[in-house]
């Protein structure tokens, strides 16, 4: 009998830690996020919906937001915010950008991918990575580049009209 219980505990210790583990992630992921307070955003589930659609995730972010303009998914460790509403990119990123920083997380998976550039910083240096860039934005600048660019690109349209012509083929 005793060798019973014994056997019975070593194959029902892994199932009993497992629903720990995940009582504990589940926990950690709802537990004091403000799921329906009117000042967040409203709540279309875990972070781990997007592995479960992760064959269509484009398809499946674009449904949500159709959906919902803006809206969070949880994680354990902190909230994801997904947003169209065009205010709300403007207020983010322009009105109050101060307020809203990547993060230490998003900063070190950026540094290793952008390095020290606009897309991975935060404050003094965002604005001084802005200003650099803003240069090479301005409208004389990107008129100068889109009419090279349109005089290039007609020059080879031109040609292959003409090439289409020569043989007598015609639109």
């Amino acid at each position: 009998m005793e060798l019973l219980v014994i056997i019975a505990a070593f194959l029902l210790l892994p199932f009993l830690l497992l629903f720990i583990a995940l009582s504990v992630l589940f926990l950690r992921t709802y537990w004091n996020k403000s799921l329906k307070s009117p000042n967040y955003p409203p709540v279309m589930g875990p972070i781990f919906h997007q592995a479960l659609h992760f064959n269509r995730l484009y398809d499946q972010q674009a449904e949500a937001a159709e959906k919902r303009r803006t809206f969070r998914l949880l994680t354990p460790t902190q909230r994801e915010i997904y947003t169209t509403d065009t205010r709300n990119i403007e207020y983010v990123l322009k009105t109050n950008f101060a307020n809203y920083s990547k993060g230490k997380h998003n900063l070190k998976i950026f540094t290793d991918l952008f390095g020290q550039g606009i897309f991975a910083v935060d404050g003094g240096a965002w604005r001084h990575q802005r200003k650099l860039a803003s240069v090479e934005f301005s409208t004389g600048v990107l008129r100068d580049f889109s009419c090279a660019v349109l005089r290039t690109n007609a020059a080879k349209l031109a040609e292959k009209i003409k090439g289409v012509f020569r043989c007598g083929w015609g639109f």
